[in-house]
C-alpha cells in the first residue's frame, strides 16, 4: 500500500508543478525554489512529517523535501545552540543531499556530452 501512496503523493507534487509551469510565467529554477518553500511551510505545520510516514520515498525524493530538511535542521539547531544554530544546524540535515547531488552531477558531466 506504500507504493500506491508514494505514486499518489509524488503524484500530486508533480500535478501541482505542472500547473504552476503551464500557467504562471515562472522558470523552472523558481518552481524549484517555490517548492522548497512549500516544502518548509508543510514541515512548519507538522504536515511533511505525515506525508514521509504515509508515502515514504514518494514524500522523500521530491524537492520540497529539501525544505523540509532544511526547516527540520534549523530547529534542531535554535534547540540546541540559540540563534546561530539556526544557520549552522540548517545545513547539517542537508549536507548529505547537498554534497551527493553534486557529486552525482560531476560523475555524470563526465559520462555524458551536452548537445550543442
Amino acid at each position: 500500500m506504500t507504493l500506491v501512496y508514494a505514486f499518489l503523493v509524488s503524484g500530486f507534487f508533480c500535478l501541482i508543478s505542472q500547473i504552476v509551469l503551464d500557467n504562471f510565467k515562472i522558470t523552472p529554477g523558481h518552481a524549484t525554489a517555490l517548492f522548497t518553500v512549500v516544502g518548509s511551510i508543510l514541515s512548519f505545520f507538522g504536515i511533511y512529517e505525515k506525508l514521509i510516514k504515509l508515502s515514504g520515498a514518494g514524500a522523500t525524493v521530491l524537492i520540497s523535501n529539501f525544505g523540509h530538511m532544511l526547516y527540520q535542521g534549523a530547529m534542531e539547531g535554535y534547540k540546541n545552540e540559540g540563534a546561530l544554530g539556526l544557520f549552522t544546524g540548517m545545513l547539517s540535515k542537508s549536507s548529505a543531499a547537498i554534497t551527493s547531488a553534486i557529486i552525482f552531477a560531476f560523475v555524470l558531466s563526465l559520462i555524458f556530452k551536452p548537445k550543442d
